[in-house]
């Protein structure tokens, strides 16, 4: 009988101790707690859709005005934005750049009517120049002059510049990708050699779409040619004009004169050249004050039809009307440091205003732009239009 109770007692004891070891167990395993859902990323504000940008101000901070919706992972994210941007250069009457204005010195009009400025910035900022060289059979005899007028320009740089250097005859050809060390620049320009054909309009078209698409920050196109094309397969006077004036860039075409040099004095040598008027400082400061062109001879067409240099002349002055540069025209280039400076300076230090426009435009819609600063002898550059493009962007699965 004592054995027995023994014997019980021993066995409620092991069971008792197994259910407290298991309990405890229980009490000491961590708690897992639950993965949180993530969260989308919001879209960040570069990527938003992008206003109407003039010359060159794409990277202005631009503010949704209408709606913002964010949500999850599969919602549509809807931003809307009108703000309209554009770089501003103001002159003094002999060609300084003039500092220290500030947004209540600046009244903007749109249509005729004031705008209110609602973004400000000003400072100096390096620039990228596409140097597009004509290298066809009509450039031939001003070869050196253009490649020597380059090199001008290339020596108006600051070490922060950079510059990328193409030519064309029928094909395009890109000489060095965009850089900022000039003896690459230079050793490129020496290499330009003419061919057959002049793809003009192929050629601004593959800088618009192509070579300057994916360039930030300030950037112009330096394009040295006599204006006429002759193998474009592609692109049209209508469509580059159309495409140079929506693209934040601004032209700056060097027009040579080539049409004596092609009216033949036998033997397929050019006919002699008339003596002509050295461009003077006096021409350059005034076209870069006025906004004209710097003229100097006046010959008569040669090898070509007048109307054929005559559409080319009105082409390169559209581009850089359009975009807001200036259009430089001379039978010989000399003396052009001086404008090579200009447009230098012109791109490294300019203002840049925005505006949400009062009455929002239809797509397509052309709208005239008309800057004025409340001081006295001063010359305003600046693009005069812009084409209203679509502001809202639906964006699904961000």
């Amino acid at each position: 009988m004592i054995i027995k109770k023994i014997l019980f007692l021993s066995l409620a004891v092991c069971v008792f101790g197994f259910a407290a070891f298991g309990q405890s167990d229980r009490s000491r395993r961590p708690r897992v707690a639950p993965t949180p859902v993530p969260t989308p990323t919001p879209l960040p504000s570069a990527d938003r859709g992008g206003p109407p940008v003039l010359g060159g101000a794409r990277n202005a901070p631009t503010q949704p005005t209408a709606e913002e919706v964010i949500g999850g992972d599969d919602d549509v994210i809807r931003v809307e934005t009108n703000l309209v941007t554009m770089p501003v250069s103001v002159l003094d009457r002999d060609g300084r750049f003039i500092s220290g204005l500030q947004q209540r010195d600046f009244q903007i009009f749109e249509n005729g009517t004031p705008q209110k400025v609602e973004y400000f910035q000003s400072v100096e900022q390096p620039f990228t120049v596409i140097l597009l060289l004509d290298v066809s059979p009509s450039t031939q005899f001003r070869m050196d002059e253009i490649q020597r007028a380059a090199m001008t320009f290339v020596d108006s740089l600051r070490p922060a510049d950079r510059m990328m250097v193409m030519s064309f005859d029928e094909y395009i050809h890109v000489l060095c990708p965009i850089t900022n060390d000039r003896y690459e620049m230079k050793n490129a320009i020496r290499q330009a050699e003419f061919g057959d054909g002049t793809s003009l309009y192929d050629a601004v078209d593959d800088v618009i779409r192509r070579r300057l698409s994916g360039v930030q920050g300030r950037k112009a196109v330096v394009l040295f040619t006599d204006g006429v094309d002759t193998t474009s397969h592609r692109a049209t006077i209508q469509s580059t004009t159309a495409a140079a004036e929506e693209l934040d860039a601004l032209f700056y075409p060097i027009r040579f004169d080539t049409s004596r040099d092609l009216a033949g004095g036998g033997m397929g040598m050019p006919a002699p050249r008339r003596q002509n008027r050295r461009i003077t400082m006096g021409d350059i400061l005034g076209a870069i004050l006025t906004g004209g062109n710097v003229q100097v001879g006046s010959g008569a067409p040669g090898g070509g039809t007048r109307a054929e240099y005559e559409r080319g002349r009105q082409y390169l002055q559209d581009l850089a009307q359009k975009t807001g540069g200036r259009e430089f025209e001379a039978d010989s280039i000399y003396n052009l440091q001086a404008a090579f400076t200009g447009i230098a300076e012109e791109l490294r230090r300019q203002y840049t205003l925005g505006y949400y426009p009062d009455k929002v435009g239809t797509v397509g819609e052309r709208r005239q732009i008309k800057i004025r600063v409340h001081r006295p002898n001063v010359v305003v550059r600046a693009k005069n239009s812009y084409i209203v493009g679509d502001s809202r962007r639906t964006l699904a699965g961000i």
